[in-house]
């Protein structure tokens, strides 16, 4: 009992410092700034960056992509029907937040730029060229995210807080925490969505058997119609 004991707890040792290395990466790699790059390209190398780091972390614990749900669907209909669920989801608490938000007092301080994230990409209203040129690499980075995020980071908290009854609750909550601050680094409309998704994006991996495809592709659906409502 003694050495099962001790083994859990080096084991929780050696993912928090797994986590500590990767979080510390996560935020300091983003104060990195290719300039002479566009903002995507910018991201990609971030979110590359990191996933190093995630598959350094894994391979010293002996964990894989499929151990984390990156496994072939035993259906392709209900992986797309449970797709089109999170999707539904994620705009259903999207938009619940939009009518309740002007009710919260500590958004009240934050102003959201209407054009901030549109200038990011260059100017797309209009511009179909421009869309279909970075939309490739915007599928590419939705898909990390969900590898990084609901993969590595959740899995890795679980396993952190592993010795509580409520470790799986703690890991999805937090890693929604992390991806809400990760896009802008304050408590603001913006984080909070993104927090939002995060957060169904976890309840759905945890729920539909831990398997990242649903998530990948409500991700690159839900990003790909932010980006066609720029365009229009």
């Amino acid at each position: 009992m003694t050495n099962s004991s001790n083994k859990v707890i080096i084991n929780q040792k050696g993912f928090f410092i797994d986590l500590v290395i990767y979080i510390t990466v996560m935020f300091l790699i983003r104060e990195v700034y290719f300039s002479n790059f566009d903002f995507i390209i910018n991201g990609l190398f971030w979110s590359l960056s990191t996933l190093v780091i995630a598959m350094w972390r894994m391979k010293v614990r002996g964990i894989t992509w499929k151990d984390l749900g990156l496994c072939k669907p035993k259906s392709i209909k209900k992986t797309l029907l449970v797709s089109v669920g999170i999707l539904i989801a994620t705009i259903a608490s999207i938009i619940f937040f939009n009518i309740i938000k002007d009710a919260l007092p500590f958004l009240a301080e934050h102003e959201v730029s209407e054009g901030g994230s549109t200038s990011k990409f260059g100017d797309l209203r209009g511009n179909w060229l421009l869309f279909f040129t970075i939309i490739p690499m915007v599928l590419i980075e939705s898909m990390f995210e969900e590898l990084l995020d609901r993969g590595f980071l959740m899995n890795w908290l679980e396993k952190l807080f592993s010795s509580t009854s409520f470790a799986t609750i703690i890991a999805v909550v937090l890693q929604a925490v992390i991806f809400g601050f990760r896009h802008s680094n304050d408590l603001s409309e913006r984080s909070i969505t993104v927090g939002l998704i995060g957060l169904v994006m976890g309840i759905a991996y945890v729920k539909f058997g831990r398997n990242l495809w649903p998530l990948i592709i409500a991700h690159c659906i839900l990003n790909s119609m932010s980006m066609i409502e720029r365009v229009i």
